[in-house]
Parts: structure tokens; sequence; C-alpha cells
């Protein structure tokens, strides 16, 4: 009974973060906004591409980890991925986004990953 709600939700998750890899690459000063700090106008456009390529690239190694590798793998994966919200939420508060943000979106998802961790090692 564990071992699909584990596969499950690591799917959505790694497919969420393709879909906002995907968001900062065609939607750059939305994807930014929605992230919690604005990106300026026309000075950031390399950087919201690595941002992009990064998550995108993440959510990409998490499926194939999953699908090729094994739940073990994932659940180390999502282990150790879930450093990036929780730097995220630092990233956000250093720079002017708004606690809500930085805890609510960032925060919190990293809690989500660190639980789908803990479910896929128990699957």
């Amino acid at each position: 009974m564990l071992t699909p709600i584990a596969y499950g939700f690591a799917v959505v998750l790694d497919l969420f973060i393709l879909f906002i890899g995907l968001r900062f690459l065609r939607a750059p000063q939305a994807a930014a906004a929605g992230y919690g700090v604005p990106a300026k106008k026309d000075g950031d456009a390399v950087y919201l591409t690595v941002k992009g390529q990064r998550d995108a690239v993440y959510g990409i190694v998490g499926l194939v980890l999953l699908f090729f590798v094994g739940v073990r793998a994932e659940a180390w994966f999502m282990l150790v991925v879930a450093l990036l919200p929780l730097t995220d939420t630092l990233i956000v508060l250093r720079n002017g986004g708004t606690k809500a943000v930085a805890f609510g979106i960032h925060f919190a998802t990293a809690v989500v990953v660190l639980i789908c961790a803990v479910l896929l090692f128990l699957a």
C-alpha cells in the first residue's frame, strides 16, 4: 500500500520541479515573481535561465532515478534535493521577499520533499 503512494508522490514532485524549471525558461519574469524575489527587468535573464535549467534537470534526474535505478536511489535523491528549497527559503528572506513566501512556499516544499524521502525509504 505504501509503495504506490511513495512512487506517486515522488513522480508528482519530480514533474512539479520539471514544470517550475520549464516556467523559468519560458516566462522568467513571472517565474521569478512567483519564486518570491522579482527579477530586474533587463538584467537577470542569464541567471533565470540557469535556475530554469537547474530545476528542469533535477526533475528529469528524479524521474530517471525512480524508473531506472529504483526507489532507494530516489529516496536518497529526495533527501539531498530537500536542501534546495531550504536554501531558497534563505535566498528569499535575504533578498527582500516576504516571510509568507519563504516559509509558505520554499520551507513547506522542503518539508514535503523530506516526507516523500521518508515514504520512499519505507516503501
